[in-house]
């Protein structure tokens, strides 16, 4: 099923901002990344998910040339990232995983300071506007910043020089529930004034549910699915079904996790056309007594390590 999801992307999308290919990374005998063809169309907000140990974070930092990939190439507006990581690095914005901002020693202000030399587009104006907006200490020293203020004074440093492309992993962590909404509020009204493509990383995956247009699933290091929102959300459904006895599903249904119920009567999240599911359905002998539509949150967990995933 993903490979007709990919195929509908292609077909609909001609310049990508990012474009990976077999793209690969190891550390010792572990495989963090295997041959990932990651497409990001340009002006989109593509949505990485994946279970802690995926690979996402290993996967934005090859495309920021932090780090080099056994195999494979990356390129981000066209540009491969291992020869012209410089050039890569300055159109993007990035928010990196860990909460650390470095130069400890340094005030807020003069760390703005340092980071707006080195952007051209840096807008002045913006970053103080963010300043306020955030709520940013411009004379506390780095190194006394907690975690939350920290990934502020980060947000902002990506924000304030217009890239663009951003690269956000995990953006919201570490923010208390009032911050991290005005944090998304933010980052809307960014995408509203700049042309800019997004790459985000977030477990918390209904905070962009309402910015997110394409969604890219990794499991284990593989590329499951990348597919537009609203293609995975019309071809994942969740059916409530009496079942006959001795049942068995047709084998060429892709049944990702099996919901719940008795013998008789299940909930399924199955992924496939409503229709030609239900037919495979009742020609087996189900009875489909309802179809049920789901949030991206649910859609996209079908994909997910289950227990109870077939």
């Amino acid at each position: 099923m993903s490979n007709v999801l990919d195929r509908a992307l292609d077909g609909a999308v001609s310049t990508y901002a990012v474009s990976t290919q077999g793209l690969t990374k190891r550390y010792g005998d572990e495989v963090a990344l295997n041959a990932v063809d990651l497409r990001i169309p340009e002006g989109s907000v593509f949505v990485l998910l994946g279970a802690n140990g995926a690979g996402k974070s290993t996967a934005l930092k090859l495309l920021l040339n932090l780090e080099r990939a056994d195999s494979g190439v990356a390129e981000v507006f066209g540009l491969d990232t291992r020869r012209h990581g410089p050039r890569v690095r300055a159109q993007v914005g990035y928010v990196p995983e860990r909460h650390d901002a470095g130069y400890r020693w340094m005030t807020c202000d003069r760390l703005l300071k340092h980071v707006a030399a080195y952007y051209p587009a840096w807008d002045q104006t913006y970053a103080d506007r963010l300043i306020g907006a955030l709520e940013i200490r411009r004379n506390r020293k780095i190194g006394g910043l907690s975690k939350g203020d920290t990934r502020r004074l980060q947000l902002l440093m990506a924000l304030a020089h217009r890239p663009p492309l951003l690269v956000l992993d995990e953006p919201t962590d570490g923010l208390d529930p009032v911050v991290r909404k005005r944090v998304l509020t933010l980052l809307a009204e960014h995408l509203a004034d700049s042309p800019t493509t997004v790459l985000i990383t977030t477990h918390h995956i209904h905070e962009v549910e309402n910015l997110a247009d394409h969604v890219g699933i990794l499991r284990a290091g593989r590329l499951v699915i990348q597919v537009p929102r609203e293609e995975l959300q019309r071809t994942v459904r969740r059916y409530r079904l009496d079942l006959p006895d001795q049942w068995e599903a047709p084998r060429d249904l892709v049944i990702p996790a099996p919901r719940s119920g008795r013998v008789r009567e299940v909930q399924w999240t199955i992924v496939g056309d409503e229709r030609a599911v239900t037919e495979r359905l009742t020609t087996s002998g189900a009875r489909v007594r309802e179809v049920v539509s789901l949030p991206l949150e649910e859609a996209a967990l079908a994909f997910l390590p289950d227990e109870g995933t077939r």
